[in-house]
């Protein structure tokens, strides 16, 4: 099977090359993907320099679901079976990755998400706060798909042909992952999850901190709540 790694990045000149390297050493034949979103440091550049990665440099910054939208649309044109969303941030571990691959090896979901809070750990679970959100996101989708999702924010996922196609033309924009979790499962997409263990970010911030968690947090489940208002799309033959 062809297997694109697909890597957002913006300003991650200090994180980027581990983990292109990481991904390389892990399994040499997949591709890997990133995605440069107009970064005002040297993330391109080091992309470029680690030799082991395809580069999209963008003209403009168009946020993470703009990004991770041309990774879906680079991995229809090019035919691969198997997308991975995987973060530039240096936080998602490249030797969990064959957790998310299995289920759609065996043709159990369309659409497999790692989730950080399936089991419990004493490994990193991001912020106080920021679980308090997760928390709210997994109750509100949990009852509009029908379905427990425990990590709806999760940005490390596997995607199957039929996904990839789909999120091409239909990826969320705005805060991607839980809404893409409404609009998947509203399609008739399996999702499904497997625990994965994350890292507490090296170097850098995150671009979400502060008073912006809370207005993070109620933007997403407005967009969530009209997502799950919204009809369903026809799916064309082309999906399958």
């Amino acid at each position: 099977m062809k297997i694109l790694i697909m890597v957002p990045a913006f300003n991650e000149e200090k994180n980027i090359l581990k983990v292109v390297e990481s991904l390389n050493i892990q399994n040499p034949e997949w591709d890997i993907l990133v995605i440069n979103d107009c970064s005002e440091d040297n993330t391109k550049e080091i992309a470029v320099s680690s030799k082991k990665a395809i580069v999209i440099d963008l003209c403009n910054n168009i946020g993470i679901g703009g990004s991770v939208q041309t990774g879906f649309k680079y991995a229809q044109k090019y035919n691969y079976d198997i997308a991975v969303q995987f973060d530039g941030d240096g936080q998602h571990i490249a030797s969990e990755i064959s957790k998310l691959l299995k289920p759609i090896f065996e043709n159990q979901s369309d659409v497999v998400i790692g989730s950080r809070f399936l089991v419990k750990h004493k490994g990193y679970k991001s912020t106080a706060f920021r679980r308090f959100g997760i928390k709210i996101f997994q109750i509100v989708n949990s009852i509009l798909i029908k379905q427990r999702i425990t990590d709806n924010t999760s940005g490390f996922r596997a995607y199957n042909k039929k996904a990839i196609n789909f999120l091409s033309e239909n990826y969320p924009l705005d805060y991607p992952e839980p809404e893409g979790v409404i609009l998947l499962a509203k399609n008739n997409f399996r999702i499904s999850e497997v625990f994965t263990e994350m890292k507490e970010r090296e170097e850098g911030k995150s671009s979400i901190s502060g008073f912006k968690n809370f207005v993070y947090m109620v933007n997403v489940l407005l967009a969530i709540l009209m997502n799950s208002i919204r009809p369903k799309i026809k799916i064309e033959n082309q999906y399958d």
